[in-house]
């Protein structure tokens, strides 16, 4: 749990580096008054992986209602979980964080993840 929400997380024991010493989210969970919410915070800030999300998303009939990194939805059966399960899987833990860093102002080259250097 992270703020109130399930979330699939970069432990900080991988990667501590964090301007708010909190793990890095790669996706969430929210349950909110009128639907839910998941976010894709691998998907916010790489276009290639927008587009193939939104692409793959379409593809499946649904009907995408989509913010930043947050697609709305009010059930279960509402949501492609096979797209949002390889939407996820398409981001190395490794890449995530280099782009968190880069979006940081950070010099991804410095930055290690479990002892491994990122680039």
């Amino acid at each position: 749990m992270q703020y109130g929400m399930i979330s699939y997380v970069v432990p900080l024991s991988r990667f501590p580096d964090t301007y708010n010493k909190q793990p890095l989210a790669l996706a969430s969970l929210a349950s909110q008054k009128n639907d839910k919410a998941l976010y894709l915070n691998n998907v916010y800030g790489d276009d290639s992986q927008e587009a193939w999300f939104k692409e793959a998303y379409r593809a499946t009939g649904k009907r995408l209602d989509m913010g930043k990194s947050c697609v709305r939805f009010r059930h279960l059966e509402d949501l492609p979980l096979e797209v949002v399960g390889e939407a996820i899987e398409r981001t190395p833990v490794e890449d995530f964080v280099a782009r968190y860093a880069a979006g940081r102002g950070s010099d991804a080259a410095s930055l290690r993840i479990n002892s491994v250097r990122v680039r």
